[in-house]
């Protein structure tokens, strides 16, 4: 007697496959327009790039790309937690004023004896401390020479130190 053929019915497809979403991937990159810019792209590299050299080549371009790339090593030593940190506190410092300055209209000035009362308010003295070590730091760094990048990111000396 012969034995009961086993057979398993495929499933339906319900997606796409790699070929089709190729396809349809293809299709909407040339109905909007991308490869027709790709491909002007590719034709016109040696245009594109003596514009982008030309363009980098100026004074202003390299003291932008030198400022960015100071900006970016200056970044890389601060910890992200106190990166976080510092900009959360930025944030909350500017909806301060910003609330400050809409919420409450100018009142007079203090006199002698609000200004005694501020000078002797410990709240105040402790928000204000680290203000006043930023500023004090922020001067002295400001009050030096002013190094090469190179020579302080690196130790390196320029060719104009030498």
């Amino acid at each position: 007697m012969a034995e009961k053929m086993r057979y398993d019915v495929p499933p339906t497809q319900t997606e796409p496959d790699a070929n089709e979403a190729l396809g349809t991937l293809i299709e909407n990159l040339h109905k909007h327009g991308f490869l027709r810019l790709a491909n002007d792209l590719v034709c016109a590299n040696t245009q594109i790039a003596k514009v982008l050299v030309d363009g980098l080549s100026q004074p202003g371009s390299q003291t932008t790309v030198q400022n960015i790339s100071l900006l970016l090593m200056a970044l890389s030593r601060v910890p992200p937690e106190r990166f976080n940190q510092l900009l959360m506190a930025l944030t909350d410092g500017a909806n301060a004023l910003s609330e400050a300055s809409q919420d409450k209209p100018q009142g007079k000035a203090p006199g002698i004896r609000g200004a005694i009362k501020i000078l002797q308010d410990d709240k105040l003295w402790e928000a204000i401390s680290p203000l006043l070590a930023g500023m004090k730091s922020f001067s002295a760094g400001m009050a030096q020479e002013a190094d090469k990048p190179i020579t302080r990111y690196s130790g390196k000396k320029t060719q104009e130190e030498n």
